[in-house]
């Protein structure tokens, strides 16, 4: 009986490794049917129904099993080839069929995604991983230090300018005094005068001015452009510049110029009036003159001031042996500001 009974035993466990075992559960042995499992102590040994100890074929060992490679997923392999679920307590084999599982895992394809975003998610305000970034932005302030010092520069240069030449003014007031120069007319005479022919005239005047500077402590400087004109009953007859000069303190400085007339054109009663003028030996003249002048004293100059004069004058005849008889030129007012 206890041969067959071993045998019986046998027989079974070889009926249960060859069925087809499930994926997901481990094959065990029904111990309610043919065998009870032994305790712990009692190694891999099995009790029959009869209370007989019997070699326990265990499906873990090398006959029945065969473990597949720690990258076969956690399958094992029985006898007739077949892959089968292996349920084990191995955290490694776990583990590593986790992370095979997972490194399989499709990636998304690199590009451009447009993520959407609700709007009552966005920030009002920096994040708190930018919120230092945002703060340094906010207090930088842009590069304008230099651009104003700049302009800073340019308006003291300027004021200390102002303040030079409000001195330099008030020095020459208090000071040195300065006076408006004085003129006179020494001489006039004509060619190109013909009052006969009420055709257009090109008159030639040849003048002279004698220019005084009152001044004892500044002397002037005619610049340029010092401008000369002739006018008779408000018609031109000629204009010219007089030349260049510099004139020291309480000096007199007669210059001369010629004025020039083109195809002036006098009216029948201006020609009539002329004619009987130089009959009577009184022809009545006006002379404006202009002169840019700059103010001396030492090393200082003024910058340029215009000197306007306006002088009357009376001539005995209109030929080139032409006398002054009475002249009054009167200086304008000049201001250095």
């Amino acid at each position: 009986m206890a041969g067959l009974g071993n045998d019986s035993i046998q027989q079974s466990l070889r009926n249960v490794t060859q069925k087809d075992v499930p994926r997901t559960h481990r094959p065990s042995i029904d111990t309610n049917d043919s065998c009870q499992r032994s305790p712990r102590n009692s190694g891999v040994s099995v009790t029959d129904n009869a209370g007989r100890r019997a070699k326990h074929q265990s499906i873990d060992t090398n006959d029945s099993y065969k473990r597949s490679p720690r990258n076969s997923g956690g399958f094992v392999i029985d006898k007739a080839g077949r892959r089968i679920k292996h349920i084990s307590i191995d955290t490694n084999d776990s583990s590593s069929s986790r992370y095979s599982l997972e490194s399989q895992k499709p990636r998304p394809p690199p590009g451009d995604y447009h993520i959407k975003i609700p709007r009552e998610q966005i920030y009002r305000i920096p994040p708190p991983e930018n919120a230092h970034r945002y703060e340094y932005l906010f207090r930088q302030k842009p590069n304008r230090s230099s651009f104003r010092r700049c302009c800073c520069s340019s308006l003291a240069a300027l004021i200390v300018l102002l303040v030079i030449a409000a001195l330099v003014v008030g020095i020459l007031f208090l000071v040195y005094r300065p006076h408006k120069p004085s003129y006179s007319v020494s001489g006039v005479s004509f060619a190109g005068i013909n009052l006969t022919s009420s055709s257009p005239m090109s008159p030639v005047i040849k003048l002279k001015v004698r220019s005084k500077n009152v001044n004892a402590k500044l002397g002037l400087i005619y610049g340029n452009g010092t401008s000369a004109e002739l006018f008779y009953d408000g018609i031109k007859l000629g204009g010219g510049e007089f030349a260049a000069f510099k004139q020291p303190a309480e000096n007199v400085t007669v210059t001369a110029t010629k004025l020039r007339g083109s195809r002036v054109q006098l009216t029948s009663s201006s020609r009539k009036e002329l004619t009987e003028s130089e009959k009577k030996g009184k022809v009545p003249f006006d002379l404006r003159i202009k002169a840019p002048v700059k103010f001396k004293a030492g090393l200082v100059t003024t910058w340029t001031v215009t000197v306007t004069v306006e002088c009357k004058i009376t001539l005995d005849k209109l030929t080139a042996s032409a006398t002054v008889i009475t002249e009054n030129c009167v200086t304008e007012d000049i201001s250095l500001f």
